[in-house]
């Protein structure tokens, strides 16, 4: 165990890892942990916006690694800005705030929304997202949180969004 296992209670986990969102209705996907994007970004697809008893919403398509089933989701909007994409040209995205499964750990996470198609991981997980949770990422390992547990029902009762299953016609 070296000094920072040691004395500041770190958890490693690898530069990719699989995570859940189970307010999104995925219970695993596999995510990138980049410590060099500040914000999180899932792929996401046919965003619309809405409002509804004064609030706004968004609602969007969003899948697993395998992306052979649809999810249709809605959500509160946390909130709307410019965001970097990966070639550093700003854009604005839309931002919702819901939990994030690591291994046994949960805890809320901003996720911006963004087409990800050409992208090799559904979803980046910002520094943002991580820096209060006493992980140290190895960029030489991958898997190392396990994969995420259920969560307790009284959070799976609490979701914020409405989810709808289809079928992906690609598959």
């Amino acid at each position: 165990m070296n000094f920072a296992h040691k004395y500041l209670k770190l958890n490693e986990i690898g530069w990719r890892e699989n995570v859940g969102l189970p307010e999104l209705g995925l219970s695993t996907l596999r995510a990138k942990i980049d410590t060099g994007a500040r914000t999180s970004a899932l792929h996401a697809t046919g965003i619309d916006t809405f409002e509804r008893d004064g609030r706004k919403f968004v609602s969007f398509n969003a899948s697993g690694d395998k992306r052979s089933v649809i999810l249709r989701c809605t959500f509160p909007i946390a909130d709307q800005r410019g965001i970097k994409n990966t070639s550093g040209v700003q854009e604005q995205r839309i931002v919702i705030n819901t939990i994030l499964v690591l291994g046994s750990r949960h805890w809320h996470v901003e996720l911006s929304l963004a087409d990800r198609e050409n992208m090799g991981f559904e979803l980046i997980l910002g520094r943002t997202a991580i820096r209060t949770h006493n992980l140290l990422v190895n960029p030489g390992r991958s898997f190392l949180a396990g994969p995420p547990k259920q969560l307790a029902q009284k959070h799976k009762n609490s979701a914020p969004s409405s989810i709808e299953a289809t079928m992906d016609l690609k598959t």
